[in-house]
């Protein structure tokens, strides 16, 4: 998998996740650059669900259990009010790190 970066941007962090959409969960990677938050697919029929937020979009950053008891669920919420969830391991510290962006 390659992610094409704009001129001047660097990976801070990357890990393996699940992006949950009203109709499923789909498997990727989500990425926190210097610049954006990219989340890309693993699959190659699910392509079209590739997204990226931009720090300026963000309007808030929130925790989620998932099952109501595991805490590993990240919610990102833009200026717009679309909600991008995730289940990610170490949600503490990717929350950190985007806080600093916006």
């Amino acid at each position: 998998m390659t992610v094409k970066l704009y001129e001047n941007e660097t990976v801070l962090k990357a890990a393996n996740s699940s992006y949950i959409d009203d109709s499923a969960q789909v498997d990727g990677k989500l990425i926190l650059t210097n610049q954006r938050i990219y989340f890309k697919t693993m699959v190659e029929e699910m392509k079209h669900i590739d997204f990226e937020i931009l720090p300026d979009q963000i309007k808030e950053v929130m925790f989620f259990n998932t099952w109501k008891i595991f805490p590993n669920g990240l919610n990102v919420v833009t200026k717009e009010g679309a909600e991008k969830r995730f289940i990610i391991k170490n949600r503490d510290q990717w929350c950190l790190m985007i806080n600093k962006m916006y």
